[in-house]
């Protein structure tokens, strides 16, 4: 045993190499392609000049930066307003016992498995009928029926497991519904609030479909449909630097902030993997 025990734990560090490589090498070709310019494009892996130029060109030919700004908005507000939501939705379906709630949460999951194309027309319909289309506001309201029913069943199933002692013995106490819900389910929900925040604001931040559907104007646009629009100097041409410097400049926000919420994300998606 003792005589295997190096060569499995070199073998263990060259799979986990492998499997970062293997993950990681997507973005670090976009890095590495958007810092060529012209012709260079494609030659090689490593670039023989470093140049800026596509960064410049990608905000002095387009407004991008209004790009990001629309896709940090819509993805911010669809991430509060729908662990807000699923909060209020978690509550009685995790703790109240009434005809209909297994049936609720059956459709609650069903909803989230639905294509996203299935209810583009009557969705269009409806922000059409609003006064929403190309607005910001009809992107946070498209994209809450992607992420609101996966909120609601991740927030119930976590409730649930929380201790209905705690709930009583903060009544007997005297708390209030509002200290209730900041003393006690606040501290205890905070990695599964976290970790469905961050999910839905992936989700939000690289949706395609409706924000391409729902938004006419350049200066309304989020950043993938931005991306999928950048055209060259002519039909032929595909301008991969600056397609690569904007996915380079998109992944950023995301990665800072799964370094920022690590903790409470593992700890919110086991949350309850370990029943005691």
């Amino acid at each position: 045993m003792s005589a295997k025990s190096p060569a499995r734990a070199v073998g263990f560090y060259l799979l986990v190499a492998a499997i970062i490589l293997y993950a990681t090498f997507p973005f670090l070709w976009a890095i590495i392609t958007s810092l060529k310019e012209g012709s260079a494009i494609g030659a090689g892996f490593w670039p023989t000049k470093v140049t800026l130029q596509n960064y410049r060109e990608l905000f002095s030919e387009q407004p991008f930066l209004a790009n990001i700004v629309n896709s940090l908005v819509v993805a911010a507000a669809v991430s509060l307003v729908s662990i807000a939501l699923a909060l209020i939705a978690a509550y009685p379906l995790s703790r109240l016992r009434f005809k209909g709630r297994r049936a609720m949460l059956l459709a609650i999951l069903g909803v989230s498995m639905f294509p996203q194309i299935a209810v583009l027309a009557g969705l269009f319909e409806i922000i059409r009928a609003l006064g929403l289309y190309n607005s910001l506001s009809g992107l946070v309201l498209a994209n809450l029926i992607l992420v609101l029913p996966f909120a609601a069943w991740v927030l119930t199933n976590f409730m649930r497991d929380i201790a209905v002692e705690l709930e009583d013995a903060a009544i007997v106490d005297g708390a209030g519904p509002v200290r209730i819900a900041l003393s006690v389910f606040a501290p205890l929900m905070a990695p599964a609030m976290a970790a469905v925040g961050l999910l839905t604001f992936i989700t939000a931040w690289n949706e395609f479909l409706f924000a391409l559907t729902f938004t006419l104007t350049p200066d309304k646009r989020t950043v993938p449909v931005a991306i999928a629009l950048i055209t060259g100097a002519t039909a032929y041409e595909t301008p991969w630097g600056r397609i690569m410097a904007a996915s380079v400049i998109v992944t950023l926000p995301l990665i800072a902030l799964v370094l920022i919420l690590q903790r409470r994300i593992v700890a919110g998606l086991s949350a309850g993997s370990v029943k005691g």
